[in-house]
């Protein structure tokens, strides 16, 4: 096997991880209901990190996993970790309480753009004109959807809003650490020590509010629930720890702003998953916005498909002309 076509054999690893991930993130809406329906957001938040937390750890003390991690490491993935997930759940929590989930939709939409600027500026990728506009392309048909719903962003209200456009940065500013940095550290150790520093974060937030409010008994109450207990292991589990994993292992091979615009798959999954499991009403612009967002993907990753078909070898690129032209 040539090396282009182990580099293609890869890429096609990295894409599928990327799409994995976007369904387990978009699926990962309907699982937070369910969540918030028993305990608080801060209550789910810092469960969801024990759990992802204990399954990180039992391979490794099972041995079936080795983590081989130094200081410099972890000091080097410390501000990833800040920026994701501490800082993006934080400002995420906090700014829906004071703005609409479909709100946060529409600027949270804006993240493949801000990825693509910080990607080209810190890590010197290029991006070309139609990927661009491929790029932009997805981000209208996010913001296509929601408008078709009724949904405006309130300025009068600019804290939620500030709060979810912080959101979004700190998932552009993982975005483009996060490339760097699984150049030279492994995707386990860096996913672990993430787990690691969440579950400190969100647990730290969540106890110090039971404590200021005289319910720290409560503070377990949660697990009783077989509602709840579905919901965690799902967001503690496959959306956090595995999510993570995947996203990491796809930005150690492909560019920042390739990955970042798949971010958009996820909110299809959700559209679709809240249909089909929650009884949702589909119109007629969710599959046009659908549609579009579809095209902006492909659109954006267009280069990436061009370089594949070059990596074949000759014989094989010829049967795939003649079979599809």
């Amino acid at each position: 096997m040539t090396s282009a076509q182990m580099d293609s054999k890869t890429k096609r690893f990295a894409y599928s991880a990327i799409i994995v991930y976007s369904i387990i993130v978009g699926l990962s809406f309907l699982f937070g209901k369910l969540a918030l329906t028993v305990a608080t957001p801060l209550d789910s938040l810092a469960h969801r990190f024990t759990v992802s937390l204990i399954a990180a750890t039992i391979p490794v003390l099972l041995g079936w996993i080795k983590l081989q991690i130094k200081i410099r490491d972890v000091l080097a993935i410390l501000p990833l970790a800040v920026l994701y997930p501490s800082m993006f759940f934080a400002f995420q929590a906090f700014g829906l309480q004071f703005t609409t989930s479909a709100e946060a939709g529409i600027i949270h939409a804006t993240v493949p753009i801000f990825t693509m600027l910080a990607a080209a500026y810190f890590l010197k990728e290029r991006t070309t004109r139609l990927q661009q506009l491929a790029t932009l392309l997805s981000v209208a048909g996010v913001v296509f959807i929601f408008v078709m719903k009724g949904t405006t962003i309130n300025l009068t209200n600019m804290k939620g809003t500030l709060l979810i456009l912080l959101s979004a940065l700190s998932l552009a500013g993982y975005s483009v650490l996060a490339r760097k940095l699984a150049l030279r550290i492994k995707v386990i150790a860096m996913t672990y020590v993430m787990t690691v520093i969440g579950f400190l974060v969100f647990n730290l937030m969540a106890v110090g509010q039971h404590l200021a409010e005289g319910t720290l008994s409560l503070y377990f109450k949660p697990f009783a629930s077989p509602v709840f207990l579905l919901a965690i292991l799902y967001l503690g589990v496959l959306s956090s720890l595995i999510s993570s994993l995947l996203s990491n292992y796809a930005l150690s091979k492909l560019e920042a702003s390739k990955v970042s615009v798949f971010n958009h798959l996820a909110t299809l999954v959700s559209i679709v998953g809240g249909s089909v499991f929650l009884n949702e009403h589909l119109a007629y612009y969710h599959i046009i916005g659908a549609g579009v967002i579809i095209a902006g993907v492909l659109g954006a990753n267009a280069g990436t498909w061009r370089r594949r078909k070059a990596a074949l070898p000759p014989q094989l690129s010829d049967q795939m002309i003649n079979k599809n032209g």
